[in-house]
């Protein structure tokens, strides 16, 4: 199985400007998000950026970068104009993984990809992890995902979900059982679809819950989830994020 991992990266950034820059140990952000990436199966990583900055900081560290435009809405956006720059079509896999994971695991992008390949009835692959925390069930910014039979997403949410009716009897958010489920926000594509999504009108879903892969569903596309066994390394979203990480690199 052959797959290209896509980095999206940009110095916008609302709670932590010029984060994909950010020193981690000697080497900015987006450089380790690289490497990590490199430990997976894939045949090429790639940053796509708006940046000079950034595209000349993976230069001067071994790591290929590609310009993209500036006005681009959506992260999957930049990503479909970087599908068409490098060839890709068709059934060929990207995986996206975001510019602020430098602790992401290369077996998760791994395990994306290769779900991808064996799901001829899905158009994307995404990953996700059980609660056990009931604090983060009720937390909006923890994005929940409820599936079907067969592992494929039915929807994703910023409120508890599934929500437990019976549980919430005396006022008191609980955990059902079994557990919910964590979003994990890593995304394989068949590089055809990636390519046709911006195209896609966006849906009221979407603009509700501020969620971008509720378009795909919204236009009866499937999305196949992996359940992963472990929680994700920490993304870098605010200062207390980037301090927390940089422990991690000494």
């Amino acid at each position: 199985m052959s797959f290209t991992v896509l980095v999206p990266a940009r110095l916008a950034s609302t709670r932590l400007p010029r984060k994909a820059l950010a020193d981690l140990g000697g080497l900015p952000m987006v450089v380790r998000v690289a490497q990590r990436c490199a430990l997976s199966g894939a045949s090429a990583v790639v940053v796509a950026t708006d940046s000079e900055e950034i595209r000349a900081a993976c230069a001067a560290h071994g790591v290929r970068a590609l310009m993209t435009r500036a006005d681009h809405p959506t992260g999957s956006d930049r990503l479909a104009e970087a599908c068409v720059q490098l060839g890709l079509d068709g059934r060929d896999i990207v995986v996206n993984v975001q510019g602020d994971e430098p602790l992401i695991e290369p077996g998760l992008i791994d395990a994306c990809a290769g779900l991808l390949a064996q799901r001829s009835d899905c158009v994307m692959s995404t990953a996700a992890h059980a609660l056990d925390d009931v604090e983060e069930y009720g937390n909006p910014n923890v994005v929940k995902v409820v599936t079907d039979a067969v592992g494929r997403a039915l929807y994703f949410s910023r409120a508890p979900l599934p929500w437990w009716r019976d549980g919430y009897a005396s006022g008191v958010l609980a955990l059902p059982d079994p557990a919910p489920l964590r979003h994990i926000g890593i995304y394989g594509y068949s590089a055809g679809f990636l390519r046709r999504f911006p195209s896609l009108p966006e849906s009221p879903l979407e603009r509700i819950e501020s969620l971008e892969q509720l378009r795909v569903l919204w236009h009866g596309e499937r999305i196949a989830v992996h359940l992963s066994a472990v929680r994700p390394g920490p993304g870098i979203d605010t200062p207390e994020d980037l301090e927390r990480v940089r422990r991690h690199f000494g």
